[in-house]
C-alpha cells in the first residue's frame, strides 16, 4: 500500500482529501502545519508528499526546500495543493523540483493523475 504525506492547515480540506485519498486505497499520513509535516515525512519517508502553500510554522516552498535538503528524503515526489493561481507561483514551485502543482478547489482525476504520473516517473 502506498502512503501519502498529506500536509494542509486547512481542516475541510485535510478531511475530504484524506477521504477521497482513503477511498482511492492509499495509507495517509496528516500534518496540520509544515513544521509537523517535515517531521513525518523524515519519520515515515512516504511515497508522494502533498502539501499547501500558505501554512503556519513553514510553508509549503520551505517544506520543499527542507526535504529537497535532507538525504532520506530528497526524492519523495512533492506535489503542491494550492489556492493560488498565479502563474509566476506554479512556475516557482515547479522550477523549485516539485512533481505536480494542483490549484484547489481540484477534481480528483486531477489529483488522482498527479498521483499516478509521480509513481510512474519513480519507476523509469
Amino acid at each position: 500500500m502506498k502512503t501519502i504525506l498529506l500536509i494542509e492547515d486547512n481542516n475541510d480540506i485535510r478531511e475530504n482529501t484524506c477521504e477521497l485519498l482513503e477511498l482511492e486505497g492509499y495509507k495517509v499520513i496528516l500534518a496540520l502545519n509544515g513544521k509537523s509535516g517535515l517531521a513525518l515525512a523524515r519519520e515515515h519517508l512516504p511515497d508522494v508528499v502533498l502539501c499547501d502553500i500558505l501554512m503556519p510554522e513553514a510553508n509549503g516552498y520551505e517544506v520543499l526546500n527542507e526535504l529537497q535538503a535532507n538525504v532520506s528524503t530528497r526524492f519523495i515526489p512533492f506535489i503542491f495543493l494550492t489556492a493560488s493561481v498565479e502563474k509566476k507561483e506554479v512556475n516557482a514551485g515547479l522550477a523549485m523540483g516539485a512533481s505536480g502543482y494542483i490549484r484547489k478547489p481540484f477534481d480528483p482525476k486531477e489529483l488522482f493523475d498527479a498521483i499516478t504520473k509521480c509513481f510512474n516517473d519513480a519507476t523509469l
